[in-house]
């Protein structure tokens, strides 16, 4: 058993391990810096280099998400940096990392709806791809009608022209929400202008 749970070190085959992986990841979505950067300090101290590169990677997308999707590949930069670096000097690009996506925007709205469709997939929705979007790049796919009618957006204006993607049963489903952060508002704004349009 971990008999110093909670106050330093911490048996890697104990509860401690994921205890501080738990408060790390937390303290970064929390957008707490000091917080995520003390629990670095513990993980790296305990030679945990290889989970906090793996956490960090998961953060970077599960919680900073589209409201910084630079932060992705910025992470990774680090963290690869880390791995060739070692410890210590591992902990200097990640220091920076950790700090940059505790103090970055949080969104976790293309997560969600992953998981919204995923679901709905798991109940048996969305079956049938319409016909225009099935691939036509053979012998015999115009008899069969797959991809007759498609609009290849490029041809239009803005890259966009309005058809139907998603199946018949769930043609008015909206998986994805825009975030409240200013990446996701930006697009916002842009696609609702380019659509007004159509």
């Amino acid at each position: 058993p971990d008999t110093m749970r909670g106050q330093g070190a911490f048996a890697k085959d104990g509860d401690g391990h994921y205890d501080l992986l738990s408060a790390f990841q937390k303290s970064i979505r929390g957008s707490d810096p000091d917080a995520s950067v003390f629990y670095l300090a513990k993980l790296l101290g305990a030679g945990e280099l290889l989970s906090v590169v793996r956490r960090l990677s998961v953060i970077a997308s599960e919680d900073i998400g589209a409201a910084y999707p630079q932060a992705a590949s910025i992470t990774y930069a680090c963290c690869q940096q880390a791995l060739s670096l070692g410890l210590p000097e591992a902990r200097i690009p990640l220091a920076n990392c950790v700090i940059m996506l505790a103090t970055s925007p949080k969104s976790v709205t293309a997560l969600e709806a992953y998981d919204t469709a995923s679901a709905d997939i798991a109940n048996g929705l969305g079956k049938n791809i319409p016909s225009h979007l099935l691939d036509s790049h053979y012998a015999g796919a115009e008899v069969l009608g797959h991809g007759q009618g498609y609009k290849y957006p490029h041809a239009y204006e803005n890259d966009y022209i309005p058809q139907q993607y998603l199946p018949d049963d769930i043609k008015n489903k909206t998986y994805y929400t825009y975030g409240t952060n200013k990446t996701e508002q930006a697009a916002k704004a842009y696609w609702d202008k380019i659509k007004e349009k159509k």
